[in-house]
């Protein structure tokens, strides 16, 4: 199993998760620095996935992994400027998918994942199949780090340069 923690509230929450797993063998992915800040869910998902942003019309499902949550709430509120509805999941676990992810993909026209990890075989992948395994035919964006090697440079900048940030990724 492998957690996200989108705060430091959830990387405790799910450290005290990971460690009560017997199953196998889980992992806790954290970008280095200091933790954000803590993002309260509306509500949990029987699943265990978080809904942090949920709008009327249900036009895009974004698909938060970990410190991208922040993102994916701040893309959702552009998106709703423009008239477009918006809901945010943080997975909370990325692997493996929940059904929550599923289900509500299945419920909107589109869904976008938002990684700071490589795309290429990355979460958003992942969950492509997923959806095809069952059958949901709703179209698909990854959003993430190309497979490429980066210039060394701070965090928000290496996101400015590939175009990662609320408002790019809304565009």
């Amino acid at each position: 199993a492998i957690a996200a923690p989108r705060d430091g509230i959830r990387l405790q929450e799910e450290l005290r998760e990971a460690v009560s797993i017997s199953t196998g063998p889980s992992v806790i992915r954290f970008p280095k620095g200091s933790a954000p800040a803590p993002i309260d869910a509306l509500r949990r998902l029987p699943g265990g996935s978080d809904i942090l942003f949920e709008a009327p019309s249900k036009d895009v499902l974004l698909v938060a992994v970990g410190a991208f949550a922040q993102t994916a709430i701040e893309v959702a509120q552009m998106l709703a400027s423009q008239g477009i509805g918006a809901t945010v999941v943080d997975t909370r676990w990325v692997l493996p998918i929940s059904q929550d992810v599923i289900d509500t993909s299945a419920q909107h026209r589109l869904v976008v994942t938002l990684e700071d990890g490589v795309r290429v075989g990355g979460f958003g992948t992942r969950l492509r199949q997923e959806l095809r395994s069952h059958e949901v035919d709703t179209g698909l964006n990854e959003v993430g780090i190309p497979a490429e090697f980066l210039e060394h440079a701070e965090r928000e900048e290496i996101l400015e340069r590939l175009g990662l940030t609320a408002k790019a990724i809304s565009r």
